[in-house]
C-alpha cells in the first residue's frame, strides 16, 4: 500500500517507547489513536514480540490501516472506538495492563485531505466534521441549532477566538435564511465578521472557529479528560504514555493531568517521604518537545505539535 504521508515524529516515538518495549517477552502496546497505522507498523517492525491494540473511531481510517499493516494482523488487534474505552477493550481481551501508550491527537493528515468529510476550510463541502461518520452530531446541526450563547460559548472556549460574538450573530442572521449550507458558506461567513487588521494576522481567519466546531462535534477535550487518568492507571511499572498534541488546549490537558501523576502526596512539611503517598509517576523530560526543522520538513503537521511523556515508577 503506498504511504500517504510521514507519520508525526516517528522516529522520535519509537526512542521514547523503546525503553518500556524492549527486552520483554512479550510487550503489550495501546496505539489509541491508529490512523493510517504509521506509527503501529515501525513498532511492529522494530519489535518482533510486540503485541499491539489499535484504536480508531474514523471506519474508513481503520479499514487503510488493516491494508497497511496486513502483513502483522496476527499482531495487532483492532478496535473501531473512542481511546476513552480503552480500559473496558483491554479487559474484554483479559489484559489488566500494558508497557506503552500512544496518542496521536487531532485531525488525521487523511481526514483534511478528505474534503467531503468537512474539516478543511479550504475547499467547499458538506459541514460534517464527524471521526466516525456512523453516529453524532454534524457541524451543520450545531450551526443550525445551537443557540446564541452556546455558539459563542465553544466558538470562544474551543477556539479562542476572541470575536466570536461577531462571528455568532453572523451566523444567526444567516441561518435564518438558510445561507451556510458548506464549508466555505461558513468560512467567507467568518472572514467577513472579523476585522481588517486582524484577518492579516494568525493564517486563515476560520482556523479557530472550525476548530471549535470540530471538538464539539467529536467530545475531543471530554473524552480526552477521561482517556488519561484510566489509560495511566493501565500502565505497568516501567511502561510509558506518549501524547501528541497539536493545539494549546489539549496540551493543557495532558500537562496537567501528568503533572498531578507526578507529585507526590506526602503532606508538606513532613521530614521523611511517606512511600505509599510518593508519586507512582515520573515525567520522562520535562515539559514538551517541539519538532526539529527536519522532522517538520518530513511533515509539515508536525510544525504545532507538543509531544509529552510520563513513565510509570511504582505500582
Amino acid at each position: 500500500m503506498k504511504l500517504e504521508h510521514t507519520s508525526v515524529l516517528l522516529n522520535r516515538c519509537i526512542t521514547v517507547l523503546s525503553t518500556s518495549l524492549e527486552n520483554k517477552e512479550k510487550p503489550v502496546l495501546v496505539d489509541a489513536t491508529l490512523g493510517l497505522g504509521g506509527h503501529s507498523l515501525a513498532l511492529l517492525e522494530k519489535f518482533p514480540n510486540l503485541q499491539i491494540i489499535g484504536i480508531d473511531r474514523d471506519k474508513s481510517a481503520i479499514d487503510k490501516a488493516s491494508q497497511r499493516l496486513s502483513s502483522h494482523l496476527d499482531r495487532i488487534t483492532i478496535f473501531h472506538a473512542v481511546y476513552d474505552q480503552t480500559p473496558k477493550l483491554l479487559d474484554s481481551l483479559g489484559i489488566s495492563s500494558v508497557d506503552g501508550i500512544l496518542f496521536d491527537l487531532g485531525t488525521s493528515s487523511m481526514q483534511l485531505d478528505q474534503s467531503e468529510r468537512g474539516f478543511s476550510y479550504a475547499q467547499s463541502a458538506p459541514l460534517d466534521m464527524r471521526m466516525d461518520q456512523s453516529s453524532g452530531i454534524t457541524a451543520q446541526e450545531i450551526i443550525d441549532s445551537y443557540s446564541r450563547g452556546e455558539l459563542i460559548r465553544i466558538i470562544r472556549s474551543y477556539g479562542e477566538e476572541k470575536f466570536a460574538q461577531r462571528i455568532v450573530d453572523n451566523i444567526i442572521e444567516a441561518r435564518a435564511s438558510g445561507l451556510i449550507k458548506s464549508t466555505s458558506d461558513l468560512a467567507d461567513l467568518i472572514k467577513r465578521s472579523i476585522p481588517a487588521p486582524a484577518r492579516r494576522l494568525g493564517g486563515n481567519p476560520a482556523k479557530r472557529t472550525f476548530q471549535a466546531l470540530r471538538i464539539e462535534v467529536n467530545q475531543e477535550l471530554a473524552i480526552l479528560e477521561r482517556a488519561i487518568p484510566a489509560c495511566l492507571e493501565r500502565l505497568n511499572v516501567g511502561g510509558r504514555m506518549v501524547v501528541m498534541s497539536f493545539q494549546s488546549l489539549e496540551d493543557k490537558i495532558v500537562k496537567n493531568f501528568f503533572t498531578q501523576a507526578t507529585e507526590s502526596k506526602t503532606p508538606l512539611g513532613l521530614p521523611i517521604e511517606i512511600k505509599a503517598l510518593s508519586a507512582k509517576f515520573s515525567l520522562v523530560f520535562n515539559g514538551s518537545q517541539k519538532a526539529s526543522d527536519a522532522e517538520i520538513l518530513d511533515n509539515s503537521r508536525a510544525k504545532s505539535v507538543r509531544l509529552r511523556a510520563i513513565e510509570r515508577v511504582a505500582a
